[in-house]
């Protein structure tokens, strides 16, 4: 610690100790501010013992009291009291019950945007217009060129007010590819051959076509779900079972091929 700090430090304190010493009346008027929480809880028992004071400013000193409240472990009454210049009374600013170091708080509050998660939205659920998401962009704007404009509304299909933007997009392919239809799923690995084999795939238009398509194989469990191209399941439209020998017993043969009968071959006289 440096010098100046060290002296600032040793002013402080002799200030808040000159304080404490004006103050003495305030600092004692320990059951003035208990009568006043008293007063604002629903029962007097809510009001436990007295846990200290802090001066605030001159003439200005808050009581803390211990809350024994059902649920509110750590809470604390607080009674702010004042006088005037050279008064010997105290007088009751304001009384709270405020959190302590160890009092159980509720969780921040967050607006719907980052508490909404995937799965959240209902039937009849809608949700507010956000005009400058970043995961859109403007979408097409009439050039006067009818080739042009025949261009982008029939096969790029950005005939819409936005479209998805870059960083959309690119969220949209790392949330598909990390997702439970990537490549790194259980079944994908399992898989003979990927996705992008399969006649069931239909691709999809666009940049996310690179990577993904749609499958429509009613015996996958991916039916109508986008699928990466290196994902797999078993019902492949190429790919087969080894065969398997029967695990029934062979039946025995109708004739016995095996098996030697003896007879005589005398020929009988006449």
């Amino acid at each position: 610690m440096t010098v100046a700090a060290a002296e600032e430090k040793r002013t402080t304190t002799r200030k808040v100790s000159a304080r404490a010493a004006k103050d003495a009346v305030l600092l004692g008027a320990v059951e003035v501010a208990r009568a006043a929480a008293e007063e604002v809880a629903e029962r007097v028992a809510d009001v436990g013992e007295h846990l200290g004071t802090l001066v605030e400013d001159d003439r200005l000193v808050s009581h803390y009291f211990a809350c024994t409240l059902r649920g509110y472990r750590g809470w604390r009454w607080t009674v702010t009291l004042a006088r005037i210049p050279r008064s010997r009374n105290a007088t009751v600013c304001e009384v709270e019950l405020l959190p302590g170091d160890e009092a159980i708080l509720a969780p921040a509050w967050l607006p719907w945007s980052e508490r909404i998660r995937p799965g959240d939205i209902g039937a009849g659920d809608v949700l507010p217009f956000v005009p400058d998401d970043p995961r859109l962009e403007p979408g097409f704007t009439s050039s006067g060129d009818e080739e042009v404009d025949a261009v982008a509304i029939d096969e790029l299909a950005l005939a819409r007010v936005r479209v998805l933007s870059p960083q959309g997009r690119d969220e949209a392919a790392e949330r598909w590819y990390r997702g439970t239809r990537g490549p790194t799923t259980p079944g994908a690995v399992a898989s003979a051959e990927g996705c992008g084999t399969c006649g069931f795939l239909v691709p999809l238009q666009g940049a996310l076509g690179q990577l993904f398509g749609v499958c429509v194989n009613e015996w996958s469990p991916d039916d109508g779900k986008v699928v990466s191209l290196d994902h797999g399941c078993g019902a492949h439209s190429e790919t087969d079972v080894e065969p398997h020998p029967t695990d029934w017993p062979a039946p025995a043969p109708v004739i016995d091929e095996l098996g030697v009968e003896i007879v005589d071959g005398a020929v009988p006289e006449r």
